[in-house]
Parts: structure tokens; C-alpha cells; sequence
């Protein structure tokens, strides 16, 4: 099965648009007569257009009801046209009712293409199991435990130096626009676990908290457990090769999920290395950052 971003995206239009209803309305979505959607469809995913949107509508509405959603809320969202019928499409499925519908469920159904529903709007391709990678810790906790670091080695500054534009013109990504100074680049440094987490969970885009100290430490110490715990997960899982199709960018946008971690952890080191420069600059003593010598210390 292909997994490249036009594909995950005709597969998004036809498996998750609200008014996809019929063959017929996702086929005029694709731009296909509803004869070559579904054999195009099935035969590169392995499971007719119609079966999947079925499936993939049974586990979001399952993933509702674990979110406290009605039976009849959910039956409509999935768009039965009686609750007696979704209640019964929905015990065959997950073996019980959807009233008995466990918290601590998982919402996911078997498909023979790994295409699952991802909350709250988006597709999720799972491909493969791999063992698990003991990098991953090291990696993930060293980048945050040295930022924490740097946000306490930040509260040395005055205010003025804090916000003191050290390295004009600075870019370290370009739809980030400048980080010239300690404020700014401490603030993108916990932004974008903010932003990668949303998309990870399946949550809205967050506000864009402060980018005062204190707020600052406080929101990197609320993002750095769910964000390791979300790594700890997928390379407990060994889904590095999964595809999430988040549904909230415009376009929508396809990422595996290792690129994600190389991603952020790239651009982390980077500007953690920004804001060693910027102390240093202003006669602040600061350690190299080297995870060498941060293992050893958390040995």
C-alpha cells in the first residue's frame, strides 16, 4: 500500500469527510466514477471505501463514547439513522454494547491495511512492529531534563538581557520567523513540544502561552511527561514507522512518526546550543550540554 501524502490524503477525504455518506459522494470527492474509486481503493488498501468508513466511524464513535459522549450522539456522528441500528453494528464490531463501553477501552477495531481512526479528526496508518529501541529514553530525556536546565540557568538574566535581541535576523525554521534572543528561543523550545504533542494526541491547536520565565518553566514542566510518556509509547509499540494523517493542518499533512522525533530533537539541540551562545555572550557560566555527561550524572 502506498503511505505517501497524496494517497493518505485521498484516503482522508474518503474515509473521514462529514459528507461522505454514500460511494457515490466520496468517488465525486476523488474525481472517479464510484467503479475505479473502489477498485482503486480496495486494491491499494485492501478494504472496499464503504467497509472502511463503517469501521473507521465505529472507532471514533467508540473513542466518543470513552470520552463520555451519548449512545445517541454517537450514533448520529457516525451517521446511523437509528440508534437500535448503530447499537447493534457496534456490539458486533467491538463485542458489546455501546452503552458498556470501557474507559480505558481501546478504540481501534482489526483492519487488514493498519488505517485507524485518530482523534479527534485524523487518520493513523499503522505498518509494522519493530523491537524496541533503547536510544529513545536517552534521547527524549536528555532533551528535556537540558532544556529544564537552561530555563533554570535563564532565571540568572535581568529582565533587559532576558529579552535582549543578541542574534538579529536569527531563523532557526523559517515558519517560526526570528529567535534573536533568550525569551524567544526558550519560548519555541517548549512550543513545539506543545504544538507536536497536539497533533501526537489528537488535541486542538494550544494557546501560545507566555513567554515569561515562570510561565515558561510551567509549561515545559506540564509538556515534558505526556511528551516522553508518547515516545515511550510508540517505541514500546514499535511504531516508528507509523504514519499520522493530521487532519487539523491545512492541508492536511502526512508524518512518520520517527521523523517527528528526529525532527524536534534536531531543532532542540540546536537552539539549545542558541541559548548557551546568548548566556555565554552576556558572562554566564553554562555547561556544554553533553549527554554524555548528563547519563553519567543520572547513573
Amino acid at each position: 500500500m502506498e503511505t505517501g501524502r497524496d494517497r493518505l490524503r485521498e484516503l482522508l477525504d474518503a474515509v473521514l469527510d462529514e459528507e461522505s455518506t454514500s460511494l457515490d459522494h466520496m468517488a465525486g470527492r476523488a474525481h472517479a466514477s464510484p467503479f475505479h474509486f473502489s477498485r482503486q481503493l480496495s486494491r491499494g488498501a485492501g478494504e472496499p471505501p464503504v467497509a472502511m468508513r463503517r469501521r473507521v466511524m465505529l472507532e471514533r464513535a467508540a473513542w466518543q463514547l470513552r470520552r463520555g459522549s451519548s449512545v445517541t450522539d454517537a450514533a448520529f456522528a457516525a451517521g446511523y439513522e437509528s440508534v437500535e441500528g448503530f447499537a447493534r453494528a457496534f456490539a458486533r464490531a467491538f463485542g458489546h454494547p455501546p452503552s458498556a463501553t470501557p474507559k480505558d477501552a481501546d478504540h481501534w477495531l482489526p483492519a487488514p491495511n493498519g488505517i485507524h481512526f485518530h482523534p479527534p479528526t485524523s487518520l493513523w496508518v499503522h505498518t509494522t512492529e519493530q523491537p524496541m529501541n533503547p536510544v529513545t529514553d536517552l534521547m527524549v530525556g536528555h532533551d528535556l531534563d537540558d532544556t529544564r536546565a537552561l530555563l533554570d540557568g535563564a532565571s540568572a538574566l535581568s529582565t533587559d538581557d532576558y529579552r535582549r535581541e543578541q542574534l538579529p535576523g536569527a531563523t532557526v525554521l523559517a515558519w517560526d520567523g526570528e529567535e534573536a534572543s533568550v525569551a524567544a528561543v526558550l519560548d519555541h523550545l517548549v512550543w513545539s513540544k506543545e504544538v507536536w504533542l497536539a497533533a501526537l494526541e489528537g488535541a486542538d491547536t494550544p494557546e501560545h502561552g507566555s513567554d515569561e520565565l515562570a510561565s515558561l518553566v510551567a509549561r515545559h514542566d506540564a509538556v515534558a511527561p505526556r511528551w516522553r510518556s508518547v515516545w515511550r509509547d510508540v517505541d514500546r509499540r514499535g511504531a516508528w514507522d507509523d504514519v499520522l494523517v493530521d487532519a487539523l493542518c491545512d492541508p492536511p499533512e502526512s508524518f512518520v512518526m520517527s521523523s517527528v522525533l528526529a525532527h524536534v530533537l534536531t531543532y532542540a539541540a540546536h537552539r539549545r546550543q542558541l541559548v548557551r551562545l546568548m548566556l555565554r555572550a552576556g558572562g554566564h557560566q553554562v555547561d556544554d550540554g553533553d549527554p554524555i555527561t548528563w547519563l553519567r550524572s543520572n547513573r
